[in-house]
């Protein structure tokens, strides 16, 4: 059994003031209430106003220290793990350090991006640096702004996302403890690499022909097949990862899955045999916040006392690409 001796010492959040419900939302597109609940479940989400990306991230990440009992000069290394970068250069962790007033720190920071699983890579990758000596205490951060790249006459897809930011600070395990992470892997299948995409941003398209085609900047997903390619290689995954630390799903407490959209939870909740319990949800009050999403219901999960200390849990999701990753801890 794979074994690191590495501990999440606390988490944070934030999520924007403006506060939207599925009514206000429906009046906005045109659609009733009834529909958005639905489709998507999403009752409630929050869109940025005045807030950046890099703000929220800082605010997450602030509270997280607080919670941790540290400052910034605890820290030695951020990672930003936001699907979404707030600008093409710098990078997202930089500009999260200078908000949090960390600008003549040296406090190394740099991004990791797997889309909707950056969350979970990054906490993979970070856990072998400390394991290496590398780091002692570093602030992963993932805040991500989805309404900026949405088609909003799409309204499937439209109304399924939420704006927010969450922070986790990660660190070895003390003497007498028993937090470790048991186990992690990632998988791609590039042959979905197209079914969930923004084309803007990067550098195949200049950004000058983005006003004669919107499109580029637009987030685009082939959501039904996205589901066939997860519900084929999910199962044999999770067979694969749980064989590999020698446990089953019944010998994990609770499962915090990405929040893709509630349809997609439950479907992954029937094809798993999960009792509704052991799966935590937050989409319905949240939505879709892309890689923010499972840090985000790590934290509530911790904050409502659904998880303690020595509890096994597992975290799960795919991502564009085709993806699927997840890590299997003791918290």
């Amino acid at each position: 059994m794979e074994r690191r001796k590495v501990k999440i010492l606390s988490t944070g959040k934030y999520l924007p003031k403006q506060r939207v419900t599925a009514k206000e939302l429906g009046s906005r597109l045109g659609i009733p209430e009834s529909w958005i609940e639905k489709k998507s479940g999403v009752m409630v989400r929050h869109f940025v106003e005045d807030e950046t990306a890099s703000y929220m991230g800082a605010i997450a990440a602030q509270n997280a220290l607080e919670l941790g009992g540290l400052c910034l000069g605890d820290i030695d290394c951020i990672i930003a793990t936001s699907a979404v970068p707030e600008q093409g250069i710098p990078c997202t962790a930089a500009l999260i350090q200078k908000q949090l007033g960390g600008g003549d720190s040296g406090i190394p920071a740099f991004d990791i991006n797997s889309s909707c699983l950056s969350f979970i890579v990054g906490l993979d990758m970070a856990s072998y640096l400390i394991c290496a000596n590398r780091y002692q205490r570093i602030l992963l951060v993932a805040s991500e702004i989805a309404t900026n790249g949405l088609n909003w006459e799409d309204k499937e897809s439209c109304t399924l996302f939420g704006d927010g930011a969450a922070a986790v600070i990660v660190t070895p395990t003390g003497l007498n403890e028993n937090s470790h992470i048991l186990t992690a892997n990632m998988e791609t299948y590039s042959k979905g690499a197209h079914l969930t995409e923004c084309r803007g941003a990067g550098n195949k398209y200049h950004p000058q022909e983005y006003g004669e085609n919107p499109q580029y900047f637009q987030f685009r997903m082939d959501g039904r097949a996205v589901y066939r390619l997860s519900a084929a290689v999910l199962p044999d995954f999770m067979q694969r990862l749980l064989k590999s630390c020698e446990l089953h799903l019944t010998d994990i407490k609770m499962v915090i899955p990405h929040q893709a959209s509630l349809m997609a939870m439950r479907l992954m909740s029937k094809q798993l045999h999960l009792p509704p319990e052991k799966v935590m949800v937050i989409a319905h009050n949240h939505g879709n916040t892309i890689a923010a999403s499972v840090p985000m219901a790590l934290h509530e999960a911790i904050v409502q006392g659904k998880i303690s200390r020595g509890d096994r849990i597992l975290l799960l999701g795919t991502s564009a690409g085709f993806s699927v990753g997840g890590i299997v801890l003791e918290y």
